[in-house]
């Protein structure tokens, strides 16, 4: 009974994630060195309307940002808050868009 439950559970998390993708973004930031630089950031991306979760690997300098749905974060917005965290953003892209629709300027 309890494998059939984490089962259950397992697929009703993986449905989730698959219907969240739409409102994902991927932002390839500048300057990410330290588990700080990644609080700083997160920090500063939760403040934007809609967002309910920001995931940042420092390694790879990437940032996940992911919206409620309806919202969306251009390329702009994800620029003047990262800028505001004090990094530069060096590529955006939507979930699924992940080779990057611009590189910063």
């Amino acid at each position: 009974m309890t494998g059939k439950f984490i089962l259950m559970l397992s697929a009703l998390m993986f449905s989730m994630a698959v219907l969240a993708a739409d409102n994902q973004y991927v932002l390839g930031v500048d300057g990410l060195a330290c588990p700080f630089c990644a609080y700083g950031i997160e920090k500063r991306l939760h403040k934007v309307d809609g967002v309910t979760d920001v995931q940042v690997d420092v390694g790879e300098s990437l940032v996940r940002v992911t919206l409620q749905e309806g919202k969306t974060l251009t390329e702009e917005r994800a620029r003047q808050a990262v800028d505001e965290a004090g990094f530069t953003l060096r590529s955006y892209a939507e979930a699924g868009d992940e080779a990057g629709s611009s590189d910063a300027k």
